[in-house]
């Protein structure tokens, strides 16, 4: 059986341990290396020669998405899976036209990861489930305007709009979803646009009208 040689790109020691201790464990994989931001993982990369990176896109210095166009050019025979937190589509569409293989949420790891690894190494594309279908949107019909304009939104999205919605503001918001106060507010503009609402309190009775804060 081929061992894959896979490399660990995120600037979270704690995580890549953990993936270290998943990934080894399987009779078909093992973790050569690791580096803390993009310039350490292309240097790696160059030396190393993995099968396979795994790269977040949020990183100190030289990020994920900064980094693929580098690491297609100097690195060309290592498959690019992306493990990240950001469940945008504009992420999934900026990693995959700059060469990556394969978008994976940190928030779906273990067994999705492995399948996602196994794909991405026999030269096919892994994308998680929930974000296919921003791949597929220009070819689908149109939405039925019938339709719940909430489930437009993403997730992530979603879960701002309800924050926001009790009356928590953008920090506490950032700190219970793991993001920065600016990324939240990104995520509600984001979502009041989708939702045509232009107040707090529109918003409010959107979700009470759709028993959301229940």
């Amino acid at each position: 059986m081929r061992t894959i040689r896979i490399l660990l790109a995120d600037d979270h020691a704690v995580l890549r341990a953990g993936l270290r201790l998943l990934l080894d464990a399987q009779n078909d994989m093992n973790v050569i290396g690791e580096a803390s931001d993009g310039s350490e993982a292309l240097r790696l990369c160059e030396t190393l020669n993995p099968d396979l990176l795994i790269l977040d896109i949020s990183m100190p210095g030289l990020g994920g998405l900064d980094a693929l166009p580098l690491l297609r050019k100097h690195a060309l025979s290592t498959r690019i899976l992306i493990l990240t937190m950001h469940d945008d589509e504009s992420y999934l569409k900026g990693a995959l036209r700059s060469g990556a293989a394969g978008y994976v949420l940190k928030k779906a790891a273990d067994s999705e990861l492995l399948s996602a690894i196994r794909t991405v190494i026999r030269g096919e594309i892994y994308i998680h489930p929930s974000l296919t279908r921003a791949l597929v949107g220009d070819l689908m019909p149109p939405e039925d305007p019938t339709d719940d304009p909430w489930q437009a939104l993403t997730e992530r999205e979603q879960e701002v709009l309800i924050g926001v919605a009790r009356g928590l503001t953008a920090a506490e918001i950032a700190e219970k979803l793991s993001l920065s106060p600016k990324t939240v507010e990104t995520y509600r503009a984001r979502g009041m646009e989708k939702l045509g609402l232009r107040s707090r309190a529109a918003l409010v009775q959107f979700t009470l009208a759709h028993h959301l804060l229940t």
